[in-house]
């Protein structure tokens, strides 16, 4: 069989393009995706969605009855944020706005969004139930989803919703593939600050001091203990300090260290573990060797779980896009994702789309400043959700 929503996805190619690489070109950070919100506002619009802005802040929301009679309501989620990184790609849509880049795909989920809404507002006197299309700002760190959930895109706002379901292009897997896999498939991320105060003085006379650098070299190494000594050698977790400030001069030892970080699990276990042991450690060790440490850990996001129902309707539509041969049943990543906080509500699946192409050079990862897409994935994810979308609507799942 094929996906009954590709060739309607296909026929969307050019535009798709054209779309994303409109996003690319103007691209905005989170709560600042005005222009972007703008153009999906007044595409749905065209369309005849119902549509209501300003949700989240920035956030758009677009519901559609369908025309047959239907008891469930599915989410489709796509963001819309780019991230604060200067393009070094030269390519004729990069990125006019200094210091700014869609360089994680947003702008490819912004434009697969529209191509979703087109497809399925075709199709609509044969859908049962209702779509709910939710664009979302600032998944990046600065907690969209929640602000969306917050302002009722789950209950409040049209019909409560009984499923999600969203997808991401994925630089770690070739076009024409996608990883569709239940449970935890992206990791709990957190943010952590560990700032050690100690007494500066002359690089001369380190006995009348407490190195601030000391201490931190030595909390730095000793964090890498909990997943090393204190977790099941089964679980998996990360503790990655990847930045530390401290000092201006050579021969002056520092008062302070500032150290940055980010923390990584997929159960609650390893996550309530990492929340225990980094402060533990920090602050012993900086006793220990007569300084202090203070240490603050964001709410973060929580593991992006899929459901196994959703899961399984998921994967048949990819399927029918891309082949069973294609499809990744095991993939996991310790990246985050707001999406989350959905699916933490919401029984749902996200899935990653494959969007890399080694024979063009389109191999940077996400974050990069010279991350790229191989746009041929677009109607392909476009066809997914539809198809996903419709049998959820119809009872799979």
């Amino acid at each position: 069989m094929t996906s009954p929503f590709l060739a309607d996805a296909q026929a969307l190619a050019e535009e798709l393009t054209a779309l994303r690489r409109d996003f690319h070109m103007h691209p905005e950070l989170g709560f600042q995706e005005f222009r972007t919100a703008g153009i999906v506002n007044e595409q749905l619009n065209e369309l005849g969605y119902e549509v209501i802005s300003g949700v989240g802040q920035t956030g758009v929301v677009g519901l559609l009855q369908g025309g047959q009679p239907g008891e469930r309501t599915v989410l489709l989620r796509f963001d819309m944020d780019a991230l604060p990184i200067e393009e070094a790609n030269d390519v004729p849509y990069r990125s006019q706005t200094p210091g700014v880049m869609h360089a994680c795909g947003h702008d490819a989920h912004t434009a697969v969004g529209l191509g979703v809404a087109k497809v399925l507002a075709k199709h609509r006197d044969k859908i049962p139930g209702a779509i709910k299309l939710m664009f979302q700002p600032a998944e990046e760190g600065l907690g969209g989803a929640l602000a969306m959930i917050n302002d009722g895109v789950l209950d409040r706002i049209g019909p409560q919703v009984d499923r999600a379901i969203g997808l991401h292009v994925s630089a770690m897997h070739e076009l024409g593939t996608a990883a569709v896999c239940a449970g935890p498939m992206m990791a709990a991320g957190a943010g952590v600050t560990i700032t050690v105060h100690g007494k500066g003085g002359h690089g001369a006379m380190p006995h009348s001091t407490v190195d601030a650098v000391v201490v931190a070299a030595h909390i730095i190494v000793a964090l890498q203990t909990i997943m090393a000594r204190n977790a099941d050698p089964d679980d998996t977790g990360v503790v990655t300090i990847g930045s530390i400030e401290a000092g201006k001069a050579g021969n002056v030892i520092a008062e302070t260290a500032v150290m940055r970080g980010t923390i990584r699990s997929f159960t609650p276990e390893v996550k309530a573990l990492l929340r225990k042991r980094v402060p533990e450690i920090a602050q012993g060790v900086a006793t220990a060797l007569g300084a202090t440490a203070d240490v603050q850990i964001s709410t973060g996001v929580d593991a992006t779980v899929n459901a196994e129902a959703p899961t399984s309707v998921m994967y048949d539509a990819a399927v029918e896009v891309l082949g069973e041969d294609n499809i990744d049943t095991t993939f996991r990543t310790t990246g985050g994702e707001d999406f989350s906080a959905v699916l933490a509500r919401v029984p749902g699946n996200f899935f990653f789309l494959g969007a890399a192409n080694a024979a063009q050079g389109i191999t940077y990862p996400h974050h990069n400043p010279r991350f790229d897409i191989d746009e041929s994935c677009l109607p392909d994810g476009v066809a997914i959700l539809c198809d996903a979308a419709v049998r959820i609507l119809r009872g799979e799942g």
